[in-house]
């Protein structure tokens, strides 16, 4: 499966669906985002079981914001529709081989109580 562009129009429908979605935050003036794309692209080829999502944040400004994009090019994991991987940087193709490697093995029940007991606890971290 090749790369797929998202936009605000899409990005929900996508991130949010069952299964894995890799998206890499990129512009075309970025040295290190051209040098990252063929890893990602390849990787794409390799992973079908896998979305490979681009945003062009030159063009989606909005959306980078909302993302609170400050560096580029940022690769972000999704997995049934909850963010599990953040980081800025190029990698290069054994270091996104690890991503995703590591992304599929995660216990998405672990993850899910993790992320219910983290929120359980805010209300109190913001009262103290």
């Amino acid at each position: 499966m090749s790369t797929v562009t998202l936009t605000k129009d899409t990005i929900d429908d996508v991130i949010g669906a069952e299964g894995i979605t890799l998206v890499d935050w990129w512009a075309e003036w970025c040295g290190p985002c051209k040098q990252f794309g063929p890893v990602f692209e390849a990787a794409s080829e390799q992973h079908t079981d896998v979305v490979f999502g681009k945003i062009d944040t030159e063009d989606q400004r909005e959306l980078a914001a909302a993302a609170q994009i400050t560096s580029i090019p940022t690769l972000m994991a999704f997995r049934d529709g909850v963010l599990v991987f953040s980081q800025p940087g190029a990698l290069p193709a054994a270091g996104l081989e690890q991503i995703i490697t590591a992304v599929k093995d995660l216990d998405m029940d672990d993850v899910r109580r993790q992320i219910a007991a983290q929120e359980a606890e805010a209300p109190e971290a913001r009262q103290a």
